[in-house]
């Protein structure tokens, strides 16, 4: 009996392991899978504003071309180092195929085959049309080439394990393309695709479980910062309540509260972005987040004396 409960035991853990290579198998892009086109550079470059490339590949005290990497990522798991995306060949991603970026920005997994960290925001970006990756790609081979190499990320076992990635993005990344409502007017959409995808804002204003997954029942309702200090605010109707459209929109181009007030911390970065944007984007994702509705964000701890 016992000989026969070992053989169990060993084959279900045989199998076990066996699903969780399969599962875990990191997604690629074929050159195949992306019919020919001509790529639009000045449209690249609209996606790399929507997208806030710069606020964390870019090189602190340099234009906002120069993306050489090298910012610390803070989190839970470890830090992170922005890589050099630049098109320098040696340390940037000057050798890179448009494949490689597609599969890269899509699906989460490099060159080389293993699996990003998802401090990428990768599970955002999936979600935009493979034409405004290819064009952002077109735009970055425009840009400067920058040799810099950043420090390796310092991660702690377990979470340095690459091939465990494949199982958060098991559980977390939904790959779907974004969808427009019918129901909603252009704007509204054009207002939700920049906001879910390109700008990424969930990936910051959610809270997240303990393996690192935004709370799909809080998205959007702010939370702990993820690099350990601040809070980052509810961007519901629980946190906006009190802003018009044109007040949200405002704040997008120049950082100024509706009290006067302006944007701090992590918010500085993304506003040299948003202030990029044409005015219209810029409205639309004013009317998408105004209509989100009221969402009760994790307790924010009371301040110190």
């Amino acid at each position: 009996m016992w000989r026969k409960l070992c053989v169990l035991v060993i084959a279900a853990v045989i199998a076990g392991l066996g699903t969780f290579w399969f599962i875990t198998i990191p997604a690629v892009v074929s050159a195949e899978a992306l019919p020919a086109y001509t790529p639009d550079v000045a449209h690249g470059e609209a996606v790399f504003n929507a997208g806030g490339c710069t606020s964390c590949h870019g090189v602190a005290g340099e234009p906002r071309t120069m993306l050489g990497g090298g910012l610390a990522l803070h989190s839970p798991f470890g830090t992170f180092y922005a890589p050099n995306i630049s098109p320098h060949k040696m340390n940037g991603i000057g050798n890179w195929t448009e494949a490689d970026f597609v599969t890269a920005m899509k699906k989460g997994t490099s060159p080389s085959g293993e699996h990003y960290f998802p401090a990428f925001p990768y599970a955002s970006y999936t979600h935009a049309t493979t034409q405004d990756i290819r064009d952002l790609f077109a735009y970055i081979k425009t840009l400067p080439p920058l040799s810099g190499r950043p420090r390796p990320h310092q991660i702690e076992f377990p979470y340095n394990i690459r091939r465990l990635v494949g199982g958060w993005k098991f559980l977390f990344m939904d790959d779907k393309p974004f969808a427009p409502d019918p129901k909603q007017s252009a704007e509204w959409n054009r207002g939700a695709y920049l906001v879910n995808t390109l700008g990424h804002c969930a990936e910051c204003h959610s809270p997240r479980n303990f393996l690192g997954g935004i709370v799909s029942s809080q998205r959007f309702a702010g939370g702990p910062n993820p690099e350990g200090k601040g809070w980052v605010p509810n961007i519901t109707q629980k946190g906006l309540k009190d802003w018009s459209d044109k007040d949200i929109a405002y704040f997008l181009k120049t950082g100024e509260l509706p009290d006067g007030d302006t944007a701090g911390g992590l918010m500085v970065p993304v506003i040299k972005n948003t202030s990029q944007l044409s005015d219209a984007d810029r409205s639309a994702m004013a009317t998408y987040l105004k209509s989100l509705p009221p969402v009760e964000g994790p307790p924010r701890p009371p301040k110190k004396a």
